[in-house]
């Protein structure tokens, strides 16, 4: 096995001067530093990353979290996350909680027993602050991405879920309709809340009653109780059109619909939060507010170095993404 002594012998350098260079550290000069690099890879010399956490007290890998990879949004968003840590010389350690927050509680163990240097940290909902209060109990750098929970002081990337609800119903009360049903996820995820707040709000701007027995909550990964979407559907007065709170929730009436002999969108209007990824490129059908997912995961990475490297000792940031509504075919005018 080739070592750093081997190397130093070969460039004609001392050890510490290899060492020097591994770890990018001391003052070498840029024609020393090139030779060496030279010999190791001559050499074919892969460090010891093991060895070199330990010195460096840093592993140079970062732990994403996130609720559901599956979801187009969230698939995004880590491609952002890796391509940015990747440029800035770290690596990804990735889990899926799916929106559990056991299965949640159990990623978190698994990270404060592995050597990471820092949170990427979509949490499940209101219930994860007892997590995120274990991770910053043991002074792990986090970022939040998506969703904020009460309680918890972290830098946090967000989108403006409540403005683009407000459009999204907007959209629909532009068509004519007045009676719209909210398909949301769980009142304990701040951003089904938030864009519970957008739907009242537009409806309140429009001089449209709010109706509580048009709402409708789920978990935001699907549609789980088919009955409760019939007897939205079988109210005395219902409605014709359907704002989802995400692409999943979105993809789950227009299936119930469809069992049900419904078309989208000439029985039933139907728009959601976030789109569906290449889904949308290939058949480009559903009216959406489109997040930035990938510059979610861009950004929240590198705040979060920035924050190992101590290049940002202030008090925590947030930032708030606007969303981009996207009509296509999937809502109709109300027929007469």
């Amino acid at each position: 096995m080739i070592t750093i002594y081997d190397i130093a012998k070969k460039a004609n350098v001392s050890a510490m001067t290899v060492s020097r260079v591994i770890n990018n550290s001391g003052k070498i000069s840029d024609a020393t530093r090139q030779r060496v690099k030279q010999v190791m890879e001559e050499l074919h010399y892969v460090p010891n990353s093991n060895a070199r956490s330990l010195v460096l007290q840093k592993t140079h890998i970062i732990s994403l979290l996130i609720t559901d990879i599956t979801n187009p949004f969230y698939t995004t968003l880590a491609r952002g996350a890796e391509d940015t840590a990747k440029r800035l010389g770290y690596k990804l350690l990735f889990g899926n909680s799916d929106e559990n927050y056991a299965k949640e509680k159990d990623y978190v163990d698994m990270i404060l027993s592995t050597r990471v240097d820092g949170v990427l940290f979509a949490p499940t909902g209101d219930g994860s602050a007892a997590h995120l209060q274990q991770l910053q109990k043991h002074n792990m750098p986090l970022v939040l991405l998506d969703r904020e929970v009460p309680g918890i002081q972290a830098d946090t990337v967000l989108g403006d879920s409540k403005e683009g609800a407000r459009r999204l119903v907007e959209h629909l009360l532009s068509l004519g309709h007045r009676r719209i049903a909210l398909i949301n996820g769980s009142e304990d995820v701040s951003t089904a809340r938030q864009r519970h707040v957008g739907y009242k709000e537009a409806l309140k701007l429009n001089d449209v009653p709010y109706d509580e027995a048009l709402v409708l909550y789920a978990n935001y990964r699907e549609i789980q109780n088919e009955t409760a979407l019939s007897q939205l559907l079988h109210l005395p007065d219902p409605p014709t059109a359907i704002f989802a709170a995400n692409n999943f929730l979105a993809i789950g009436a227009i299936q119930g619909l469809r069992a049900q002999g419904l078309q989208v969108p000439d029985d039933m209007s139907v728009v959601c939060f976030d789109d569906l990824g290449l889904a949308s490129a290939l058949n480009p059908f559903l009216t959406v507010a489109a997040q930035p997912a990938y510059q979610f995961g861009s950004l929240g990475m590198q705040w979060l170095i920035d924050r190992i490297e101590g290049r940002s000792q202030d008090e925590p940031r947030t930032i708030i993404l606007p969303s981009e509504l996207i009509v296509r075919s999937s809502a109709a005018k109300l027929k007469s």
